[in-house]
């Protein structure tokens, strides 16, 4: 297969058959030898910040000089992202002939792989190829039931927080959801606890006492930044200062994660020192968080698309931006976007909205309604096109910042227009 047919055969299933459950992954990566069982992983869930902290964990782990591999969900722009190694996205020709191998054996059971399902064994089985000393794997959806769960050598499970989403599959409240995520610790493995959720706590206590496992919690008290902006901020955690990349509200939370997991992983024997740490926190690009996109006027584009998500937005717009902007937004139908509309009228003075290249978008007219009900001038624009070129004209008018956010289904549509317009 060439690498068109290659992403049509693993997009061959529609997102609609997500089916939560470990019985297909078991038996597909048994069929390919379980290569999983030759490595070594931080398994990382959590509701938001996920992939931030497993870009910076890579990144940190990579410049300690071992070989570390990234696998993350969604990609934003090429689908290659979802599996790096030192920073490096799969080779085309590599995906192709992993994916063949993978097919060779899906292709042969009776209740056929879902596409995450395909996606992890490719990403498992190319990590194997490679041997890596280390995966940070993130999870798809949950964690119990993930389908990433069927790793067993996991050095560090980390669940960065807890927060209310994907609740037709995972639960409605708090107390389920993170019933779910602490689904991924393993018996006698330590487990880092990063949120700031009492109920969810809880939860991740007695799973971990029922696993023996050493549960830490990120001290979110003794985390402070300064100097923040697009750029990055200095961040103190327990009293050391570290220089991070990474721009938002949320990052400085996101890099305590970080700076704990790797003292964790110190004490049990993954030796890191504070000249990778700190080279890792410095260098990380993560797209679609908080990103930086043009300076005159100054555009971001942050992939937030839950109440959560969009409560961060609001932070670091107030944090990084002066606390006003202007938004280009699109969601998905399917999730609660009258509560985001809500959160993000508190910093929008205009919201442009688009439907996004999506069967689940929300149409732009009825998103634009949403903003006009919270006090927000809402303007439905029938292409990205249209929305930039309102959005920065109306910006150089008025001295305001551009921030781009809803979905990260859109980032590459707004990535190539914002060139041309």
């Amino acid at each position: 297969m060439d690498i068109t047919e290659t992403l049509k055969y693993i997009h061959s299933v529609d997102w609609k058959g997500s089916r939560p459950g470990l019985a297909r992954i078991t038996e597909l990566m048994h069929a390919l030898g379980d290569p999983q069982d030759n490595l070594k992983f931080i398994h990382v869930a959590g509701t938001n910040g996920k992939g931030s902290f497993c870009a910076m964990t890579e990144r940190v782990l990579t410049a300690q000089g071992y070989k570390t591999g990234l696998f993350t969900s969604p990609y934003v722009a090429v689908f290659n992202e979802r599996m790096q190694i030192g920073g490096i996205n799969i080779p085309d020709d590599e995906l192709c002939d992993v994916t063949e191998r993978v097919k060779a054996c899906a292709d042969k059971m009776i209740d056929l792989p879902t596409e995450f399902e395909l996606i992890t064994a490719i990403g498992l089985c190319w990590f194997a190829d490679k041997k890596c000393d280390y995966v940070v794997l993130e999870c798809g959806m949950g964690g119990r039931l993930d389908s990433t769960n069927v790793v067993k050598n996991t050095v560090l499970s980390v669940i960065t927080g807890v927060a209310l989403d994907h609740t037709r599959i995972l639960g409605k409240t708090i107390f389920a959801i993170a019933g779910e995520k602490s689904g991924i610790i393993k018996p006698g493995v330590p487990v880092l606890f990063g949120g700031n959720s009492q109920e969810a706590l809880a939860v991740i206590k007695a799973a971990a006492e029922q696993n023996g496992s050493e549960l830490f919690i990120t001290d979110r008290d003794s985390v402070s930044a300064e100097d923040c902006t697009v750029y990055g901020s200095a961040v103190t955690y327990k009293g050391a200062k570290h220089d991070v990349s990474l721009a938002g509200a949320y990052q400085p939370y996101n890099a305590a994660n970080v700076i704990e997991a790797v003292s964790i992983l110190n004490k049990y024997g993954v030796k890191v020192s504070k000249e990778a740490l700190d080279k890792g926190l410095s260098t990380t690009h993560w797209p679609a968080r908080f990103e930086l996109i043009q300076n005159d006027p100054i555009v971001v584009y942050d992939g937030g698309h839950n109440p959560e998500g969009a409560q961060a937005v609001v932070d670091s717009v107030k944090l990084c931006l002066g606390g006003r902007c202007i938004l280009i937004s699109g969601v998905m139908a399917d999730k609660a976007h009258h509560e985001v509309a809500m959160t993000l009228a508190d910093v929008a003075v205009r919201a442009y909205t688009v439907t996004p290249d999506n069967p689940r978008a929300l149409d732009a007219e009825d998103w634009a309604d949403d903003f006009i009900i919270y006090g927000v001038t809402g303007i439905p624009c029938a292409s990205m096109e249209e929305a930039i070129a309102k959005a920065k004209n109306y910006a150089v008018q008025n001295s305001l910042p551009i921030v781009a956010t809803g979905s990260l289904y859109m980032y590459e549509g707004f990535r190539k227009a914002i060139v041309s317009t």
